[in-house]
């Protein structure tokens, strides 16, 4: 086993994550295929009207109890959060981590909406994408009352209130974000990279990582274009495509990878690589040679979100769950564990008064975790960070192809 994914030998800032790992946002699996030969877009359901909304939440109490379906490495290991929640609440909790994938869990949850059934969720957590755009084009998504919520107002950062695919926080509350930027080995890069161009630059030929993933190659090929992915058009795809292909013909390209490409970065078989800022910081932390950038031209801010599906049997407590989870103090308590990006920006300064009253490692890798521009970026870099492109069942119909015919050639 890879020692840096060894729970035995990790502890506390360097716990891994795997979140990513089985990762997919964009119609490559057989889950999303299906979908779109189901005809979703037919059967949109109508926006919630506000009213509506505040006669649901009216009717609704408290029973006692919230059943959290999370992805894998996503809580700490004794559930300190949770158990906080359950003593200050009286609200007992099931934690169950059974999203490994989103088209996979999408597929899954999909049936069982759709016969107008119960999950046995009452929180489910999923990345911005396709998948979580049919949650709400089906009406599998509660629209969220947010008279009660009041620490996510309070404490939630303002980008954490502009999410393009859910304007208005109509259906989620964040949990954790990531970036997808450049990552690239010193040892073999001595240039100071700043810009998106360094991965289509021949000088790097044969050396380049790019990702598999049709929405996230997509990005990079917009951003290379001064494209903004969350405005893109058609024909806007088509260019990102022509560029994308260019470089692959050229032979820039080694590979385009999955989670492996962070091995092949620390390892030099890439030199430089579209990465995750989640994995970079963990083989920072292991003294690896590997540096993290947001290229000039833009990169892209993933975010995976809490909702309350369809049907969940405790609604307000649900509510009440993720609103708790915003109180600066017990978001610094998680995302020391997880080391994604807060949507709480108070979460820096309380590591920042523990890192300082810590010891030996634990102060270190807290000083690391607080200056990490990975785990907490810049204004400067939430600027250039951008999400991807919203799509439409019909338009996934012509997007994928696109890139698929790129990275599966």
């Amino acid at each position: 086993m890879d020692p840096l994914h060894n729970p035995a030998l990790l502890r506390g800032v360097t716990q891994p994550r795997t979140r990513r790992e089985a990762f997919r946002i964009a119609g490559l699996s057989a889950a999303a295929l299906a979908l779109a030969a189901c005809g979703v877009q037919g059967q949109k359901a109508a926006p919630p009207k506000a009213d509506a909304v505040k006669d649901f939440w009216s009717k609704q109490t408290k029973h006692g109890k919230v059943v959290f379906a999370n992805w894998p490495e996503y809580m700490p290991g004794d559930k300190a959060p949770l158990e906080a929640f359950a003593k200050a609440t009286g609200i007992s909790y099931e934690y169950k981590e059974v999203v490994n994938e989103n088209a996979e869990f999408f597929g899954k949850v999909d049936p069982v909406l759709r016969a107008g059934q119960s999950l046995g969720y009452d929180i489910v957590v999923m990345t911005n994408g396709v998948q979580l755009q049919h949650m709400f084009e089906l009406g599998y998504a509660t629209a969220l009352d947010h008279s009660q919520l009041p620490n996510f107002a309070a404490h939630a950062g303002a980008k954490y209130k502009e999410r393009s695919y859910d304007p208005g926080n109509t259906y989620t509350l964040p949990y954790m974000s990531g970036i997808t930027g450049i990552a690239y080995n010193t040892k073999y890069v001595k240039d100071d990279i700043t810009s998106i161009e360094a991965l289509f630059d021949p000088k790097y030929k044969g050396r380049v990582g790019m990702m598999a993933d049709a929405q996230e190659i997509a990005n990079f090929g917009m951003f290379a274009l001064g494209i903004d992915p969350e405005k893109s058009t058609e024909a806007d795809w088509r260019k990102a495509g022509e560029k994308l292909k260019a470089q692959r013909d050229n032979g820039i390209v080694r590979k385009y990878y999955d989670q492996s490409y962070i091995d092949a970065v620390s390892k030099g078989d890439v030199w430089l690589t579209m990465a995750w800022s989640g994995d970079v910081f963990q083989r920072q932390l292991a003294g690896e040679p590997v540096r993290f950038v947001v290229p000039q031209e833009g990169g892209t801010i993933w975010t995976d979100n809490m909702l309350i599906p369809k049907g969940a049997a405790n609604p307000l407590d649900a509510l009440i769950l993720m609103d708790y989870l915003y109180q600066p103090a017990v978001a610094a308590e998680l995302d020391e564990y997880v080391q994604f990006v807060s949507p709480v920006p108070a979460v820096q300064d309380l590591l920042k008064e523990k890192a300082a009253t810590a010891e030996g490692k634990d102060k270190k890798d807290l000083e690391a975790l607080v200056a990490s521009p990975l785990v907490f970026p810049t204004e400067a870099d939430y600027a250039k960070l951008r999400s991807y492109t919203t799509l439409t069942t019909a338009q996934e119909q012509i997007f994928n192809p696109i890139f698929q015919s790129i990275t599966q050639a």
